[in-house]
């Protein structure tokens, strides 16, 4: 292995960087963990090396800048999120410009739902302090070089209009195109009322303010995903995941997500009208898996989806439909097109794309040995399958859910991120060269 050493220093403010030091960093390039038919430009590089397990954010989470320079990752975590109490945890700038140098952005204990604005000045994050029908959870605003940290909302009060006190906040977070609000989930129980309701919250920034724009008993696991698109009435629209039959405890502990016929796909609007539907699963033979992308700007998503017969992990592209019931697949007038068709047993699981809707990475699963990371080209024409595929990372991941691999691409689609254990330790990785 080749070994990079750098020292790394952001400009923070005296009042930051006496809280937040610069950190020294090691990076290695790794061409053990390309894949044996490699391209000889690409290169694999392991951003994190430290004790405590660190990993990429959830591959739908908006955690780039528009320039593709900086992004997040976070220490003490895994690919599903992070321990609330945990004292270790912190996120991390990764500057890809500055030899990937890893600086804290984050000190306090409880932050959880990261999102950078969509011009690239700021990050959002929430710190979870709630507790069953009880505590607080605050959304605080901090500029990337780790100036000017204020907080935008407190949260520590019923939410408005509603009896419901929020607590176990979504990992994940999205923030509108516009760069004007912020939707998190969680639970709306008071610890004591078996099957109470989870619901979704937009918080507005400019104005500070929250709402519930929902809720209900199978909103669980939500995964919120505000459209990309920059029409000022598309950019309103959020998709967002259901789960039919999943069991709780009365303090919001997840005792059973129900997949197959229990999860299906929406569109919804961020004051809770129009309901959509994406024709995927519910059919009793394909089912989603639980996660979902957009296609870079456009009003198409992709789901991985599991089928019975034959027994694959397929890449659905959709778009959404009037809402007609929980229906999934047998949606009126939804379209959809199978991805991964000219593949034989494609085997996806987690994938995203570039802003501009031009490449996708995917991962493949254990059939694959440890795994591994694919990428792709979109065609311009919606109808057609996953173009020009390629190899690009051998991950060598024991493919346990908290060690997921969890690919996705930088902005301008020309560097890929995926995790792995292969170290026995958890670590973020970059790979990057291809043309």
């Amino acid at each position: 292995m080749a070994t990079i050493r750098f020292d790394s220093f952001f400009h923070f403010s005296p009042r930051i960087r006496s809280r937040i030091p610069a950190r020294r960093s090691v990076i290695k390039v790794r061409p053990d963990l390309l894949p044996e038919e490699e391209d000889a430009t690409l290169e694999v590089i392991q951003l994190t090396e430290e004790n405590v397990p660190s990993s990429h954010v959830y591959m739908e989470a908006q955690v780039f800048t528009p320039d593709s320079e900086l992004m997040l990752v976070h220490r003490s975590a895994n690919p599903h999120g992070s321990d609330p109490l945990d004292p270790e945890h912190q996120f991390l700038v990764c500057n890809l410009e500055d030899n990937c140098c890893l600086t804290p952005i984050t000190t306090e204990l409880g932050t959880t739902g990261p999102s950078i604005s969509p011009d690239g000045e700021y990050l959002y994050y929430f710190v979870d302090e709630t507790e069953p029908g009880g505590g607080r959870l605050t959304l605080k605003r901090v500029k990337m070089d780790g100036s000017e940290r204020d907080t935008i909302y407190v949260l520590d009060h019923a939410i408005p209009d509603t009896d419901f006190r929020l607590s176990r906040p979504y990992p994940l977070s999205s923030i509108s195109s516009d760069g004007k609000k912020i939707a998190i989930s969680g639970f709306l129980g008071d610890g004591k009322t078996v099957g109470a309701p989870w619901g979704l919250l937009i918080f507005e920034i400019d104005e500070p303010s929250v709402r519930l724009i929902f809720n209900g008993p199978s909103w669980c696991n939500i995964h919120p995903q505000y459209s990309r698109q920059t029409d000022p009435d598309a950019s309103h629209d959020l998709m967002i995941q259901e789960n039919h039959g999943n069991t709780v405890s009365a303090d919001g502990k997840l005792e059973q997500l129900v997949s197959g016929l229990g999860a299906d796909i929406h569109l919804i609007r961020d004051d809770g009208s129009h309901l959509r539907n994406f024709a995927w699963g519910r059919d009793g033979n394909e089912h989603c898996q639980g996660h979902q992308c957009w296609v870079g700007r456009s009003d198409v998503a992709i789901t991985s989806t599991g089928t019975r017969e034959p027994a694959e992990a397929q890449l659905i592209a959709g778009r959404a439909a009037e809402h007609s019931g929980h229906n999934g697949i047998k949606t009126p007038n939804g379209w959809r097109n199978d991805l991964s068709r000219t593949f034989d047993g494609p085997d996806f699981y987690h994938f995203a794309t570039d802003i501009d809707g031009k490449r996708l990475i995917t991962d493949a699963g254990p059939r694959d040995g440890g795994g591994a990371v694919w990428l792709f080209d979109l065609s311009e024409d919606d109808s057609d399958s996953l173009q020009n595929a390629r190899k690009i990372a051998a991950p060598g991941s024991s493919w346990q859910k908290e060690t997921h691999i969890h690919p996705y691409l930088s902005p301008d689609g020309k560097s890929g991120f995926f995790n792995s254990d292969e170290s026995g330790t958890l670590q973020a990785y970059m790979v990057r060269g291809w043309s």
